[in-house]
């Protein structure tokens, strides 16, 4: 009896030894190939079939790992011209910080864009950029430019340079802050440390601006609405997402693009799965519904329904899509991994 007692003692002391010894654990440390890569639900029939043919509309300065040009915002003036701004990002700085410019394009049929104007980092000054929101103001046609960044040694904020009357004559020492974190109204409260990515439409008499707030490092969606597209104020519960981290995007949910429809408002969003291969840029793009432009209807729990057709080892990465309706085809830009490490913008054009 003592020597089976012993030898019980002996592999239950093994047991848990191996079971908390970093070195032979595999729960203390997830091994690599227990991270996966996005997938797509064959429920979506032929629809995700749409997104594999494109137009390359701009590559990074570099076309290397970690160089990115993305981001796109995209408008049609009056005179039908298209103009685009985006982020363009380094890998040389620190990660967080590698936007080094907004450029804006110009184009005569929405697909040749040539550069028109440049906002580098250091003519605001602000340590980096992310997403920018271009945007004409309805009544008078002047053009709104947003954008986003740690402001001035301080966390990230919503950032708007003053209107123009063309898009090449944004000021870059004009930038001012319009949406910053709201302040704790009890000790405890849990509250939005960060805002970035602003995806800006108007719509039912308002300016909506829909973005990235960060709460305890995870990334959700909010909603501001401003009459003049200057003074903002949160939609709902300044505290809460209008979607939940849940799903195949149960890591991250971000904003991504509006485009009315005849019957309300056909709500586009990205992110991301805690299984996935480094799930803070491993972005898909999923679709919801709403019809007051606040509470949202996922469309695809399941999974995401585009991914990019051209990954790389480690990143599928299909994320910062702008939809617009161009004559009788859905025009979609977006920022899209390739084989070698970098992203790109295309354009897709989805035809009736």
């Amino acid at each position: 009896m003592q020597k089976n007692s012993l030898s019980l003692f002996l592999l239950l002391t093994l047991f848990v030894f191996m079971l908390f010894n970093p070195t032979t654990n595999c729960f203390t440390k997830r091994p690599a190939s227990h991270l996966t890569l996005p997938e797509v639900d064959r429920v979506f029939g032929s629809i995700p079939r749409k997104f594999t043919e494109y137009e390359v509309i701009l590559k990074p300065d570099k076309e290397e790992p970690e160089w990115w040009a993305g981001a796109p915002s995209v408008v049609r003036d009056k005179q039908g011209i298209f103009w685009l701004a985006c982020r363009m990002r380094t890998a040389d700085s620190p990660r967080g910080l590698r936007g080094y410019e907004i450029r804006i394009l110009r184009s005569d049929d929405g697909i040749h864009f040539d550069q028109a104007h440049c906002i580098s980092r250091e003519d605001v000054p602000i340590p980096g950029f992310e997403r920018p929101a271009l945007l004409l103001e309805p009544s008078t046609g002047r053009f709104k430019l947003y954008a986003c960044g740690p402001w001035q040694s301080g966390p990230w904020c919503i950032i708007k340079f003053d209107d123009a009357d063309d898009p090449t004559s944004f000021d870059p020492s004009s930038a001012r802050p319009v949406i910053t974190p709201i302040p704790k109204s009890y000790d405890r409260d849990i509250i939005v440390k960060e805002y970035k990515d602003p995806f800006i439409i108007h719509a039912e008499d308002q300016y909506h601006c829909y973005v990235i707030g960060v709460i305890r490092r995870t990334e959700r969606i909010f909603h501001f609405q401003s009459k003049d597209g200057q003074t903002w104020s949160p939609v709902g519960n300044p505290y809460e997402s209008i979607m939940d981290l849940t799903g195949w995007h149960d890591f991250y949910v971000r904003p991504a693009s509006v485009l009315p429809l005849n019957v309300g408002y056909l709500f586009i969003y990205e992110g991301s799965n805690a299984s996935w291969y480094d799930p803070v840029y491993n972005i898909a793009t999923g679709l919801a519904f709403t019809f007051d432009l606040h509470n949202i209807t996922d469309l695809t729990p399941q999974s995401p329904l585009v991914i990019s057709t051209t990954p790389s080892e480690h990143f599928s990465t299909w994320r910062y899509s702008h939809w617009i309706e161009v004559d009788d085809e859905l025009w979609v830009y977006a920022e899209v991994a390739c084989p070698g490490g970098y992203n790109e913008i295309r354009l897709f054009r989805l035809r009736k």
